[in-house]
């Protein structure tokens, strides 16, 4: 059950932030919290949820990248009055890495929390 859970927050999370990062310009909210925070910590939620989700590390790691990169050619191309940049994918790509790193601490602190299995024979 839990497992399902997780999954499904993971694809839930990446669905909003597909419609978040391809809503046409005109519809995005202005002069809220700095763009490239809000891109590094979608990704942070992204990573996070995926690893919740036991997403392989290398596996999400490159996945979401490309997931970056491809919105980011998507935004430049498509048109939604939106700029794909760079800048953009790279606080993506920090994003990454926080999400990650925490997802690596959550299950260093997660196996020591847990009682050690006895050896039933």
């Amino acid at each position: 059950m839990r497992a399902q859970l997780a999954r499904t927050v993971f694809a839930l999370l990446l669905g909003i932030s597909l419609a978040m990062f391809l809503t046409p310009g005109d519809d995005v909210p202005q002069g809220g919290p700095d763009d490239k925070v809000v891109h590094a910590l979608i990704f942070v939620a992204l990573a996070v949820a995926g690893r919740w989700a036991q997403v392989p590390w290398v596996a999400l790691g490159f996945g979401l990248a490309a997931y970056a990169a491809v919105t980011e050619v998507l935004q430049a191309t498509l048109p939604i009055n939106r700029d794909g940049n760079l800048p953009d994918f790279v606080a993506d790509a920090i994003g990454i890495g926080i999400g990650l790193s925490l997802g690596f601490i959550a299950s260093r602190l997660g196996a020591r929390a847990r009682p050690p299995r006895s050896r039933s024979r």
